[in-house]
């Protein structure tokens, strides 16, 4: 039985939790502040699941909502297993479909390739952002110029084009996928790139600066040469990816002053070694 609105429907895809909870107040901001003002300037009328469901009851006419609706927003912040069942669904029917997550939240490898829109919902700035992009590819979608693509889609396509008797097409097909897995990697480098956890770990600060307040002391020179080795280690991995990076100039000159600050730092530890060797402290 197919839904019939006299509407537009855009269907949103949601972690939702029971009333009260943190992951519905923020799923109700997400809802109030940038998905309903986005895509109501195109005349679209708003539906969450929780609206017609019980809350983590994946029920017929959600199904339907799903398949049926000519536009489906997925909120893909806290990889809720509900939400990422819903999202199989739209991939598989190929209809239009955008895709959100907070910032923060890592992205899932197998939908790393597709466009996904990041917000923060107590960030003003980002909040607009988000909205103008919701707004910009919906428009997009509309005009038959946005990428239905999708992992499933891509897989079926690549399926068929492999069986095919015509050797282009099989030569086809191993060119779309190298293309596939090649745009997967940007994305992973470039998110990497964008996010300071992905450069050095949290833990890996934590842990050096730790070892760092424990050595400040009598016997710091003995390890002033294990704290340098580190440090030009970091400033390797930081080189590294000041190379990957050069395609975005902001990055690579963020990139370029923590490099610089590191390097001041070792030459810093190299005079302070020098002293405590010279005149024995």
């Amino acid at each position: 039985m197919t839904i019939k609105h006299e509407k537009k429907i855009c269907f949103v895809i949601s972690p939702i939790g029971d009333a009260d909870t943190e992951t519905r107040k923020r799923s109700d901001k997400v809802l109030k502040h940038i998905i309903t003002p986005s895509v109501e300037q195109l005349g679209y009328d708003v539906v969450r699941a929780d609206k017609i469901s019980e809350p983590g009851i994946i029920t017929t006419q959600i199904i339907q909502h799903i398949v049926d609706s000519p536009l489906v927003i997925a909120d893909l912040t806290e990889r809720n297993p509900n939400v990422f069942y819903e999202l199989a669904l739209r991939h598989a029917i190929r209809k239009p479909l955008v895709q959100m997550i907070r910032k923060g939240d890592s992205i899932p490898f197998d939908v790393a390739a597709t466009r996904i829109i990041q917000f923060d919902i107590q960030d003003l700035d980002s909040v607009e952002q988000a909205k103008g992009e919701i707004l910009s590819q919906v428009k997009s979608l509309e005009a038959g110029k946005g990428e239905v693509d999708n992992p499933i889609s891509v897989s079926l396509d690549l399926k068929m084009l492999k069986e095919s008797g015509n050797p282009e097409q099989r030569s086809l097909a191993d060119v779309v996928e190298a293309i596939t897995d090649l745009r997967g990697s940007i994305i992973s480098i470039d998110k990497r790139i964008n996010s300071p956890e992905g450069l050095i770990s949290p833990e890996y600060l934590d842990k050096y600066f730790h070892r760092m307040r424990n050595l400040i002391g009598p016997d710091f020179a003995l390890f002033s040469k294990e704290i340098r080795y580190e440090i030009k280690e970091v400033i390797e991995r930081l080189r590294k990816f000041i190379e990957i990076s050069k395609q975005t100039e902001k990055n690579s000159l963020e990139l370029s002053n923590v490099s610089d600050r590191l390097e001041r730092i070792s030459l810093m530890f190299e005079e302070i070694y020098y002293r405590q060797t010279k005149y024995k402290f």
